[in-house]
C-alpha cells in the first residue's frame, strides 16, 4: 500500500478508508490503485511513499511439442 500525509488544518473523515477520521499531519496508507487520487490533491495530501511496482507475472512454461527434425538426404 502507498502512503500519504494529510496536510489539512482540520480533521477529516475519509469514507474510502472505512470512515476513518484523519488528523492534520497524520500519515495514512491508501490502496495503491487510489494513490493518484490523493497525490493529485496537493493542497490536502502530501505524497510520501508511492505504490510499489507490480511484480511481473511468472513466465508460463510452454508445453508445446516441437516437431522432430527431418534429415535431408540428397
Amino acid at each position: 500500500m502507498a502512503r500519504v500525509r494529510y496536510i489539512g488544518a482540520e480533521p477529516v473523515t475519509v469514507p474510502e478508508l472505512g470512515n476513518r477520521e484523519v488528523q492534520p499531519d497524520e500519515l495514512v496508507e491508501v490502496p495503491d490503485e487510489r494513490y493518484e487520487g490523493y497525490a493529485c490533491q496537493t493542497a490536502t495530501w502530501e505524497a510520501v511513499e508511492e505504490p510499489k511496482a507490480a511484480e511481473p507475472a511468472p513466465k508460463k512454461l510452454s508445453t508445446a511439442v516441437k516437431p522432430a527434425a527431418t534429415s535431408k538426404e540428397g
